[in-house]
């Protein structure tokens, strides 16, 4: 009966990856009320995995009572484990993130000259847009060397700029 235990335990972590790994890829809406809750992939995962496995450790500890007992000891294990799925699950998918960055955000930033700036062409700028520093390209009035500190004063696509010279 220990086998059949960890062959359950086993098909429940063998959900939980591929739902962690393909779960994307083959996402489908279920109109249930719970969908997101008790009968929630990783919830119905957790129960699974740690019933045959709490199951299988009772089994093998050799508690008198055989089977009943060793799957009371499977439902003591995996209650809580689907419970603290169901409320990590949530708090992953309800967790604030940060604004993406938009074009908007990149006017009026400062950078750094990192290609040359031609006249009438393009050269490449980095500025520092959400925290993180972004490579992009730039276009000015008159050249501007290597190295020079410039204003964005226009953002014409997600990937290119118009600057301006800033003094030291």
């Amino acid at each position: 009966m220990d086998v059949l235990f960890l062959v359950i335990g086993g098909l429940g972590i063998l959900v939980l990856a591929v739902s962690l790994l393909l779960g994307d890829l083959f996402h489908f809406d279920v109109d249930h009320p719970d969908a997101g809750g008790v009968f929630s992939l990783p919830a119905v995962a957790g129960f699974i995995g740690a019933f045959g496995f709490g199951a299988a450790i009772v089994s093998a500890l050799g508690v008198p009572g055989g089977t009943t007992v060793a799957v009371l000891g499977g439902f003591a294990a995996a209650l809580p484990t689907a419970w603290l799925a169901t409320r990590l699950a949530r708090m992953a998918m309800n967790m604030r993130t940060d604004a993406t960055p938009t074009q908007r955000d990149m006017i009026g930033t400062t950078g750094v000259v990192v290609t040359p700036i031609t006249v009438n062409g393009f050269g490449e700028v980095r500025i520092s847009l959400g925290g993180q520093p972004v490579k992009l390209n730039a276009r000015a009035d008159h050249p501007i060397a290597l190295g020079t500190r410039v204003l964005v004063v226009e953002a014409t696509s997600s990937t290119s700029v118009i600057v301006e010279e800033t003094p030291l």
